[in-house]
């Protein structure tokens, strides 16, 4: 990259995502002026663009660009909704309003003149148009003031602003703090903190288990969970409380193929939002368990454990592959799960008591930093 793109990279960076919205409009507008077909681009988002950076332990979107022209019968349609769905972010900055992505698609879908064509059709359209949005102005579609549905929860040793309200998560019973989808530092803000480190958890029930025995005061900690693959809001919450306020991060899975992956997405990021592993991906969490060793370790009954079905064979070989599991200790993770032919499900803990995976699991493994990264 030259040092003229990094200066344009770097001033663009610093504009807001309405500035950014509105330059991407002004910016057509002068091509049309100029008579020229206006176009923008788009970077392929597509396993063929995607790299892993082993030095930044990140998996990252490549440079390959695809130009998007309005005056191409192919391109055309797509041109228009990409449009259509930055002209209603650009109200949302304005109004200083969100939406939901559901939302949104009814706000620009509608039937053109007096055709029977409709500019979206299904909600995958302008889906696909927002991360083209994303891609393309290097945002968060939060910062473009859209969101999902909550799906997942908090509590612990820290005290929260939320949107102007105070919120002590030391004191909210047995439901915790619903995680939004933005959580972003202009509504969420960290106030009072006296957590030693997170404890990410796949599951509600064993999060539900732990809150309820007060692990996270016991052992001073924020417990989360993100009700199985952590949806963006989560793990961009625990990207920033990771990273800023700087607290080592452990995560609690299944001991399968998907448990396994769902502490890679966190870690590196995943394939398909891999333009956002930057801001999402924690690289310094650790695996807690889950573990192929822990039948023995633990003294698990036999009869606690599940063979792998053909599909988890299939996924376990897969993810054998990928380039961020080839270190020496995940590699053996792995083949003593397929030697085996078994997967454990958290709840197996509970066969040594219904308190065992806070009282004794989780401890242990921090104590004699038993885990894997």
């Amino acid at each position: 990259m030259s040092k003229k793109t990094k200066v344009k990279n770097s001033q663009k960076n610093r504009l807001s995502a309405e500035q950014k919205l509105a330059h991407l409009g002004k910016m057509l507008t002068a091509q049309i002026e100029k008579k020229n077909n206006p176009f923008f681009e788009v970077a392929i988002r597509a396993l063929s663009n995607v790299t892993f950076n082993k030095e930044k332990s990140l998996i990252e979107l490549g440079s390959e660009k695809q130009k998007r022209y309005f005056f191409n019968v192919g391109m055309a349609k797509k041109f228009m909704q990409t449009l259509l769905v930055g002209e209603a972010c650009l109200m949302l900055q304005k109004e200083k309003k969100t939406t939901s992505l559901r939302d949104l698609y009814y706000i620009i879908k509608h039937t053109l003149g007096d055709s029977d064509e409709n500019t979206v059709d299904e909600q995958e359209e302008s889906d696909e148009c927002i991360e083209d949005l994303e891609v393309g102005l290097d945002e968060l579609r939060e910062n473009l003031n859209l969101f999902a549905s909550n799906r997942g929860s908090m509590v612990g040793e820290i005290t929260i602003e939320d949107a102007g309200d105070t919120i002590d998560l030391r004191r909210l019973g047995t439901g915790g703090w619903s995680i939004p989808s933005i959580v972003e530092s202009s509504l969420i803000k960290f106030k009072k903190v006296s957590a030693k480190y997170i404890l990410m958890v796949e599951k509600d029930a064993i999060w539900r288990r732990l809150n309820e025995d007060k692990y996270w005061r016991q052992h001073k900690c924020i417990l989360m969970h993100g009700q199985g693959m952590a949806p963006r809001g989560v793990r961009r919450l625990l990207y920033r409380l990771a990273n800023e306020l700087r607290l080592p991060v452990y995560i609690l899975t299944d001991n399968d193929p998907w448990g396994f992956y769902i502490y890679s997405v966190i870690k590196q990021g995943s394939i398909n939002l891999a333009y956002e592993s930057m801001r999402m991906a924690v690289t310094h969490a650790r695996f807690l368990g889950l573990s192929s060793h822990d039948p023995g370790k633990f003294k698990l009954s036999s009869n606690v454990m599940i063979k792998l079905n053909q599909q988890d064979i299939s996924r376990a070989k897969q993810i054998l592959q990928y380039p961020w599991f080839q270190k020496k200790k995940w590699q053996e993770e792995l083949r003593v799960m397929l030697k085996n032919n078994v997967k454990l499900e958290l709840e197996a803990l509970s066969s040594k008591g219904i308190s065992f995976i806070g009282e004794d699991y989780i401890p242990k493994k921090i104590r004699d930093k038993e885990w894997l990264e």
